[in-house]
């Protein structure tokens, strides 16, 4: 069984994800990972709140991404600030439970990596793109995402543009539950070219 974070964001493999942690169930989610050096499921809220303990209206996807603690801070008594890095996909093999202290967990079975794939010559606009908006980020602070870039990797740009794009949550989910690193890119590309972003 594994212990599942649900929250209003989806996590793509190789996304860097922080977070502010302060219910109990979490506090202890936390420290029992670190204790295991095991992950824990970042899996999207399709409804219902992050926080307290109450089902009722709770409703998870079914697919999620794994999170590995990378690092730790402890800003005051009882809030951790924890900065984590998704790994692989899992798909939740049951219904998700809830255990008596509100936490989430379910049986999942992990999903295979993006397979090794170079984007298209036609989506090379889509590529620049993203390396001219990872400067400006850098410019401004802090980058949002782990480096070195992987710009030859399909897979690598479709979800760091997945995950700076301002598309919903659902479509964000469809394009990380995606098998195929190739149509997730093209797919992007084809939005990205609807709103003048990359023309050509």
């Amino acid at each position: 069984m594994l212990a599942l974070f649900p929250l209003q964001t989806v996590l793509f493999p190789g996304g860097l994800l922080s977070l502010k942690v302060f219910e109990a169930r979490y506090l202890d989610l936390i420290g029992a990972c670190l204790r295991a050096n095991a992950p824990f499921g970042v899996v999207c809220l399709a409804q219902g709140a992050e926080a307290g303990a109450n089902p009722k209206g709770v409703r998870i996807e079914s697919t999620g991404v794994f999170a590995r603690i990378d690092d730790i801070d402890s800003e005051q008594q009882g809030i951790l600030r924890v900065r984590c890095t998704g790994t692989q996909r899992f798909r939740l093999t049951g219904a998700p439970t809830q255990q008596a202290d509100g936490l989430w967990t379910a049986p999942v079975e992990t999903l295979a990596d993006d397979a090794a794939c170079r984007p298209e010559p036609a989506l090379r606009g889509t590529i620049d793109a993203l390396a001219q908006a990872v400067a400006a980020l850098k410019e401004k602070g802090p980058l949002p995402l782990r480096e070195p870039l992987q710009l030859d990797d399909a897979g690598w740009v479709a979800n760091r543009w997945c995950e700076l794009l301002p598309i919903s949550l659902a479509a964000k989910q469809k394009l990380m539950e995606l098998d195929d690193p190739a149509l997730r890119l093209k797919l992007v590309d084809d939005f990205l070219r609807s709103k003048q972003v990359v023309k050509g």
